[in-house]
């Protein structure tokens, strides 16, 4: 029968999943992706196959109280009734943040599954949901292999300089650093410049994964040395929600001036500040652009937004010593031509020259000229998943044999 893993992505009320064939010799691919969302309300579950095609769909009322546990063990049984030779060997888990302690994706035991949780506070919005699911299936499904793969791990091998705070030794030995977030991400990237340009793999570039959650990398010979976001998610550009960076005299201030508790300040700059914030309208670029010319405030969101952007790319030039290329990537990246055309004309300063043409049209290449190359490449952070996870469970198999 065909190994399959499952690729979960979990988040407050979603849980987001594609199911991989594994053959042997050859890259997983995916079999069924969907998702439920609305969980702990009106509950909704969507499975399609690998062309989109719509395979099922099934509601549940508020009153019906569906949670992650129901649902991943509803994904569990249609997978066994839609089999089809197929028989399930993993699941393989998003895991926002691994610390210090995991350079790579991890087998989960119970002793992983403790790390992981004192890292909560780190990314209070992700890791806790991220959790959810790996403790479900250990309670209801003790025998099923689970990997955990971090979104962290690729920027555990910047230079150590990349990775400091100028704060005393004894918060950084206590963990406080530069951490760096959307590894997941990068690492797919990374993985297929090679395919549109092999000199971009061998280069400087710097990657911009442009979503509700925002971040820059900058790559050297496929390495990360340098990314935007820090300690926490929270920090950076500014993001649908998230303020990106900010000086540590506001938060002060928030719970000094304005008496805010510590929940209730990391609470506005989570979730009531960045897009949201700035425009008073909404986190969705799409809604932002398309309010613009009559919301000063929506179009004050969308200049703060790129000119942060242009601004962070300069920083990262510095970092690389030059730049070769410029990737645009997430939902934001992959889908806005406004974004992608006012960030290339913030960075005329570095060569680049924006195909209007090519950019309306989504292709590839966006650029013209002699300057810098600037693309669109959409990332796969599932499929890595699945990398990762057939990867380590080859290597404890490997282990356990020997």
């Amino acid at each position: 029968m065909m190994p399959v893993l499952i690729v979960l992505n979990a988040g407050s009320s979603s849980l987001k999943f594609q199911v991989y064939d594994t053959p042997d010799g050859a890259d997983p691919r995916v079999a069924f992706k969907g998702l439920f969302e609305g969980l702990g309300g009106s509950a909704r579950f969507v499975v399609k196959d690998a062309s989109g095609q719509l395979l099922d769909e099934m509601t549940w009322s508020s009153g019906d109280r569906l949670g992650h546990e129901e649902a991943l063990m509803h994904l569990i049984a249609w997978l066994r009734q839609h089999q089809e030779g197929r028989r399930l060997a993993a699941i393989g888990h998003r895991v926002v943040h691994g610390g210090e302690t995991f350079s790579g994706p991890v087998v989960v035991d119970e002793a992983v599954v403790e790390i992981l949780e004192t890292l909560v506070p780190l990314a209070p919005l992700h890791q806790p949901h991220n959790l959810e699911p790996i403790r479900i299936v250990r309670r209801r499904l003790p025998g099923l292999p689970q990997v955990a793969c971090f979104d962290t791990a690729f920027h555990q091998a910047q230079p150590e300089i990349a990775r400091m705070f100028a704060l005393p030794r004894e918060m950084r030995e206590r963990g406080v650093r530069r951490y760096g977030f959307h590894g997941l991400s990068y690492d797919y990237i990374s993985s297929v410049l090679k395919d549109y340009d092999p000199s971009l793999a061998e280069g400087r570039v710097v990657v911009a994964h442009l979503g509700n959650g925002a971040s820059l990398c900058a790559l050297h010979k496929g390495a990360s040395i340098a990314t935007t976001m820090g300690f926490s998610a929270l920090d950076g550009l500014p993001m649908g929600t998230r303020c990106g960076a900010v000086d540590p005299g506001v938060v002060f201030y928030m719970l000094r001036e304005m008496n805010l508790s510590p929940d209730e300040a990391e609470r506005m700059l989570y979730t009531k500040s960045g897009l949201l914030g700035v425009s008073g309208l909404s986190n969705d670029m799409r809604v932002l652009r398309a309010n613009a010319e009559t919301n000063p405030d929506a179009k004050r969101a969308i200049d703060l937004f790129v000119y942060r952007i242009t601004r962070e790319v300069g920083s990262l030039v510095a970092a690389l010593g030059g730049l070769d290329g410029l990737v645009f990537t997430g939902g934001i990246g992959e889908n806005d031509v406004a974004t992608r055309s006012e960030v290339l004309a913030g960075l005329a300063w570095a060569g680049f020259v924006l195909d209007e043409a090519a950019n309306r049209s989504g292709r590839p290449r966006i650029s013209g000229g002699s300057g810098p190359a600037a693309w669109i490449i959409p990332t796969n952070e599932e499929l890595v998943i699945a990398r990762q996870t057939r990867s380590v469970l080859g290597t404890a198999q490997a282990k356990l044999a020997s």
